[in-house]
């Protein structure tokens, strides 16, 4: 009975719900607060994100929110063409882009490979050369925004040297007239790589961090798999070899338990409940997991992060990438509208949204 009015508190009201195609919001006679602008706004369902330039131009829809809309390079795209004609703002986000890596693969389960392939990455060059500079580089799964990140942790700047300097103290070298490590069996230094298939920022990124991986001398196959069965199979059952690139969404202070609690490895004893798909397992991280989830003053909690994010870059377990950019496209005349910057929706303070009118000339 999503229509029911006893069920909503904030400023709007669901009035009307068309399945798979629209939601009318109408405002609310009984909310207290702040006196929203419109009389009703409508929230249109389009599956294909193809498709939403044209329902934007044919005036179908006013505006693209960025929490699900068009994708960076979509927006980038749109802005060449369109971009004196709307307002776009590339709004940075706590979806964080990273790729897991399986622990218990001989290769991977040595530390020094892991970091071996953070310091071989330049993502500053991956983010400038397909998202325009508009996504942020990763150092650590903690936003800048968020209030428990911390800008003087170590990070992994890129750096080929340091790369082949641990890759040959952990036995890979790299023979004459080759390109591709082997260790002392003359095994090549080969891992496999999923992400999800049809997405093609996705398959791009892969393919520019596969050649940035092969100047260090890694062999990375590339093994694109459709959203269901990576998620539902080769992560959630751990079923992956090697690496897996796909994102989180988080909200603020995201305690880990999930992700890097020892108990959180998906098993069949569990019944391959968590999202610990890496394997990690590590009695103080456990400690530090629970400190603080029974910790109630920031002050407290605070030197509890840091040492979070101290073990996640030093164990290099799961590889940060980016945090997206959500790409709002709105028209001029609308203002108040504020992307949150973590999973929230911008519609959080819907009231403070209003038209902008445009002054009367005098002739």
């Amino acid at each position: 009975d999503p229509t029911n009015p006893g069920l909503y508190y904030g400023p709007y009201l669901i009035s009307d719900v068309q399945r798979g195609s629209q939601i009318t919001l109408t405002r609310n006679p009984h909310w207290h607060g702040k006196t929203p602008y419109f009389d009703e706004i409508v929230v249109r369902v389009l599956e294909k994100t193809t498709t939403l330039e044209a329902n934007l131009l044919s005036g179908n829809i006013d505006m693209i929110a960025g929490e699900l809309g068009m994708q960076v390079d979509q927006a980038l795209a749109f802005e060449k063409r369109h971009g004196d004609d709307y307002a776009i703002t590339y709004k940075s986000g706590s979806l964080y882009e990273h790729i897991d890596l399986r622990l218990d693969n001989p290769i991977l389960a040595d530390k020094r490979v892991r970091q071996a392939l953070l310091y071989a990455l330049d993502r500053q060059a991956l983010v400038d050369q397909l998202f325009a500079g508009k996504q942020l580089v990763a150092h650590s799964p903690i936003p800048p925004e968020d209030v428990v990140h911390f800008e003087d942790i170590p990070r992994y700047e890129h750096s080929l040297e340091k790369a082949a300097e641990l890759l040959e103290a952990a036995g890979w070298t790299l023979p004459d007239g080759s390109d591709i490590r082997v260790n002392a069996a003359g095994e090549p230094l080969m891992i496999e790589f999923n992400t999800t298939a049809g997405d093609k920022t996705r398959e791009l990124t892969a393919q520019v961090l596969q050649a940035q991986w092969r100047l260090a001398g890694f062999d990375i196959r590339i093994r694109n798999e459709t959203p269901r069965v990576l998620f539902s199979q080769s992560l959630s059952e751990r079923k992956f070899t090697g690496m897996a690139m796909y994102a989180w969404s988080q909200a603020p202070e995201p305690v880990p338990r999930a992700i890097m609690h020892s108990t959180s490895i998906p098993r069949p004893e569990n019944n391959f409940a968590g999202q610990n798909y890496t394997g990690f397992s590590l009695p103080r991280m456990d400690e530090l997991i629970v400190a603080l989830e029974n910790t109630l003053t920031l002050e407290e909690r605070l030197p509890l992060w840091r040492e979070v994010q101290e073990i996640y870059i030093d164990e290099a377990h799961s590889l940060p990438l980016m945090f997206r950019a959500n790409p709002f496209i709105l028209p001029k005349w609308l203002k108040g509208v504020r992307p949150t910057g973590h999973f929230m929706q911008s519609t959080l303070w819907i009231e403070d949204w209003y038209r902008e009118e445009t002054p009367e000339v005098s002739r």
